[in-house]
C-alpha cells in the first residue's frame, strides 16, 4: 500500500501498515468503459472505495484492445484508468444478469454508467427504477450531450466534443488551424466532474439520507474548460483567435527560442516584467509607455515579443532558465515524456508508481495527485483482468457457488 506521496516502492514492497482511505466503506458499481467513467471510478478507488468494474463476458471495455503499447497482454491505455478496481462480467442483455445486478445495486452506494441515453431505462435499470430498490443510491450517467436537449441521443466522443465545444477553435495557431488537445481532455474533465459530483451527493446524503441522480455530459464539461476564454467572449462579444503558445490576456507569456531550443517564459505581472528587463540589461523597456503595463504590452504584443526573442536567442536555454529562476521569473523547459519522468520532482511527489500485476509482473503507472494527510490514497489492486473477480464478488453477495457455476455455463456472467 502506498501511504505517502514520496513512497516509490512497488505495492508489494511497501510496509504492511493499513491506513483506511477516505472513502472506505463506499461501494461503487462501475458500468463504464473507455476513459471518462473509468477515470472517475479510479479516483474513487484511489480514495478507498470498493469499485466493482462490470463488463460483458470476455471484457467489453474497448481500451483493452487499444494497443500497442501493451504489457502482459493489457494495453497501456486500459491500464491508465483502471487500478483499484475488482472486475466481474455480466451479460446485461440477459434478463437474469440484470436481476443479479439489481441485487447488487440494493447494497451499493454509487452506480455509474456511460451507456447511450435510454439504454439503462430499456433494461429496467434507470434511476427512477433502481432508486426504488435503494433510495440512498447515487446514480451517475455520463453521455456525450447529457440526458436532455436536442442532441441527447447522439453518441459523444472526446474528439467530437473538442470540436463542437470550442476547444479546437482556440488551440493551435493561425498557421496550424484548429488543433485538438494532445490528451482526451473532455473525457478527463468529465471524469473529474463525475468524481466531484458523486462526492458532493454522498455528502448531501449524510444530511438527507437520500440519494440522487447526476447527469454528466462531455459537451458541458468541455464548455466549462473554456474558463477565461469563454468569459472574454461573453463579455466582449469578440470571437477569440488561436494564439498558439501565447496567452490571450498576458504578455509576455509564451515560448521563446533560445540559442539551442525553445523554452517557456511566463511573466505574470508588471513587477516580473521589470525583473526580466533588468536581467536582460534592458531596463528602459519597463519604462517605455508601450510596454510598462500588461495592457500596453498586450496592445504591442508583436513588438515587445520580437525584442525579447532577439535577446533570448543569444544564449542556450539552460543558462536562461537558471538566470530566470534566480531572478524570480516563472520559466520552464519543455519536457518530453522521458525528461518528465526523469525529473526528481516526479519521484518526490510519488507521481510514478509500480503496481504488481498477474500477467505483466509489474506495471508502471502515473500516481495520484491527491495528497491527503490522514487518509492517503493507496494502490491496493492492479488494473483487473476481464472478469477476474466474478466468482469472488458474487460469493460476497450471498450467491451460491453451484448457481454461479451454472451462470458461467449459460454465459449469463
Amino acid at each position: 500500500m502506498l501511504t505517502s506521496p514520496s513512497n516509490q516502492e512497488s505495492v508489494a514492497d511497501c510496509p504492511e501498515v493499513y491506513v483506511p482511505g477516505a472513502l472506505e466503506g463506499i461501494k461503487v458499481i462501475d458500468l463504464t468503459r473507455v476513459l471518462a467513467g473509468p477515470y472517475c471510478t479510479m479516483i474513487l478507488g484511489d480514495l478507498g472505495a470498493d469499485v466493482i468494474k462490470i463488463e460483458a463476458p470476455g471484457g467489453s471495455d474497448e481500451t483493452r484492445g487499444w494497443g500497442p503499447p501493451e504489457i502482459g497482454g493489457e494495453s497501456a491505455y486500459y491500464l491508465c484508468a483502471n487500478r483499484n478496481k475488482r472486475a466481474m462480467t455480466l451479460n446485461l442483455k440477459n434478463p437474469k444478469a440484470r436481476d443479479i445486478l439489481r441485487e447488487m445495486i440494493k447494497d451499493a452506494d454509487v452506480v455509474i454508467n456511460n451507456f447511450k441515453t435510454g439504454t439503462m431505462e430499456r433494461w429496467g435499470l434507470g434511476y427512477d427504477t433502481v432508486s426504488e430498490l435503494n433510495p440512498r443510491l447515487i446514480y451517475a450517467s455520463i453521455s456525450g450531450f447529457g440526458q436532455t436537449g436536442p442532441y441527447k441521443d447522439i453518441p459523444g466522443y472526446d474528439y467530437i466534443v473538442q470540436a463542437m465545444g470550442g476547444m479546437m477553435s482556440i488551440t493551435g495557431s493561425e498557421e496550424t488551424g484548429p488543433m485538438k488537445v494532445g490528451v482526451a481532455i473532455a473525457d478527463v474533465a468529465t471524469g473529474l466532474y463525475a468524481a466531484i459530483g458523486i462526492l458532493a451527493a454522498l455528502r448531501e446524503r449524510d444530511r438527507s439520507g437520500t440519494g440522487q441522480m447526476i447527469d454528466l455530459a462531455l459537451f458541458d464539461s468541455q464548455i466549462s474548460l473554456l474558463v477565461n476564454v469563454a468569459s472574454n467572449y461573453l463579455v466582449s462579444g469578440k470571437v477569440p483567435k488561436r494564439y498558439g503558445n501565447q496567452h490571450p490576456n498576458i504578455v509576455p507569456y509564451q515560448t521563446f527560442a533560445a540559442a539551442d531550443m525553445k523554452m517557456v517564459v511566463a511573466v505574470g505581472n508588471d513587477q516580473q516584467f521589470r525583473k526580466l528587463c533588468a536581467l536582460l540589461g534592458r531596463e528602459e523597456w519597463s519604462q517605455d509607455p508601450r510596454f510598462s503595463t500588461n495592457s500596453m504590452r498586450l496592445a504591442n504584443r508583436d513588438e515587445i515579443c520580437g525584442l525579447l526573442q532577439e535577446e533570448f536567442k543569444r544564449r542556450p536555454a539552460a543558462e536562461w532558465l537558471s538566470e530566470l529562476t534566480k531572478a524570480g521569473i516563472p520559466n520552464a523547459p519543455i519536457y518530453d515524456m522521458k525528461q518528465l519522468f526523469q525529473d526528481p520532482q516526479v519521484e518526490a511527489r510519488g507521481m510514478k508508481v509500480d503496481v504488481p500485476h498477474p500477467t505483466a509482473g509489474s506495471v508502471p503507472m502515473v500516481g495520484s495527485p491527491l495528497k491527503l494527510s490522514r487518509t492517503p490514497v493507496s494502490v491496493r489492486h492492479h488494473p483487473p483482468l476481464a472478469g477476474e473477480h466474478t466468482k469472488e464478488i458474487l460469493l460476497e453477495y450471498g450467491f451460491e457457488e453451484e448457481q454461479i457455476n451454472q451462470w458461467l455455463q449459460d454465459h449469463i456472467i
